[in-house]
């Protein structure tokens, strides 16, 4: 049965205050109780985010924790994401228990790592971000490589980018909107064109540009692109329209995913497909103009092999352009052969 991941947006606690910390535990530990977490499992999730708050503080004076409910519905879970413009700090001193944090009780890193199902952490002269995943303790999801950092502008309720991803068998399908402009209208227009394409995300790609097209007639239209992986043949279909950036990262360089000029939704000339071969294993990126398009992954040395939630923290933290509504969805390919 295919695996549908719908949009939800990053909710950002600041933390350049020891106050903060306790205020970041409280809103985890919410977070988790709305999961179906039981009390055991949102303690533990509160006392994560204790411990990556007091890191914040400890190591880089400021910062912030970046939080996001995990699908499927089946089995949620809650991300947290410690990010800061620190000087970063030595994993493997933090790692050690008893290590402390500053106003904790020294649990450390290395605590942290057993309490997540999922943990990893990129640090280096730029800042650090460590990435901790967590379910319920019954559960015993498969983790899903995908790495998503939204937001809309000025913290809006809405938010003109959206984006879907299904995943099937040796398959899937991505989608990433950036409705025109931003506020209600560009939000409404958005997700028009992503119901359209919960309705059939492995149609052919032409084909689903145009089922979008008409769902977002008498819209403001915006940006799209869709991009389908194929693990039978190796392979990713593009189709774009508008300045949603893409690339396919892995082997020697990456390759940029072409679009064309139009608005979706209002006016375009055509649309084409284009196919990209051996992708097996690569990253694929995408990103809404909301994000600078000048960043390369060779600049932040082995950041290319931690999970795309890291990836994608660290190409917001550094590229956002803070003047529009912004999303970075990282997905590895290789997803589909786990």
């Amino acid at each position: 049965m295919d695996m549908n991941l719908t949009a939800s947006l990053t909710q950002v606690l600041r933390i350049d205050d020891a106050t903060q910390v306790g205020h970041a535990r409280r809103v985890v530990q919410k977070l988790a109780e709305q999961q179906g977490f039981d009390a055991t499992d949102a303690g533990r999730a509160a006392i994560v985010a204790t411990e990556l708050a007091s890191n914040v503080l400890k190591h880089a004076k400021c910062g912030e924790l970046h939080l996001r409910v995990l699908g499927p519905a089946s089995q949620p879970g809650i991300e947290l994401l410690a990010v800061d413009r620190g000087q970063g700090f030595d994993l493997n001193h933090c790692l050690v228990d008893g290590y402390s944090t500053g106003a904790t009780a020294g649990i450390g890193l290395g605590a942290v790592s057993r309490l997540a199902q999922v943990f990893d952490v990129h640090s280096d002269a730029q800042g650090a971000v460590v990435l901790a995943r967590l379910y319920k303790q019954a559960d015993t999801p498969r983790d899903i490589r995908l790495g998503i950092s939204q937001h809309s502008l000025h913290d809006d309720p809405a938010c003109g980018d959206t984006w879907h991803v299904t995943l099937g068998e040796q398959r899937l399908s991505a989608l990433l909107i950036d409705g025109l402009g931003h506020g209600e209208e560009a939000e409404r227009a958005a997700k028009a064109g992503a119901q359209a394409f919960a309705q059939s995300p492995f149609s052919a790609p032409l084909h689903l540009l145009g089922e979008l097209h008409q769902a977002m007639a008498g819209t403001r239209g915006g940006a799209v692109a869709i991009a389908q992986y194929e693990g039978g043949h190796d392979s990713v279909k593009f189709i774009g329209i508008g300045n949603i950036g893409a690339t396919l990262v892995g082997g020697d360089r990456p390759r940029g995913l072409a679009s064309h000029p139009g608005i979706v939704g209002g006016q375009y000339r055509k649309g084409q497909v284009f196919d990209y071969a051996h992708v097996k294993g690569n990253l694929l990126i995408m990103f809404s103009d909301g994000l600078q398009s000048r960043w390369n992954l060779q600049a932040y040395p082995g950041l290319v092999h931690r999970h795309p939630a890291v990836i994608a923290a660290v190409l917001h933290r550094d590229f956002c352009r803070g003047r529009d509504d912004v999303t970075v969805l990282v997905l590895d390919l290789e997803t589909v052969h786990a």
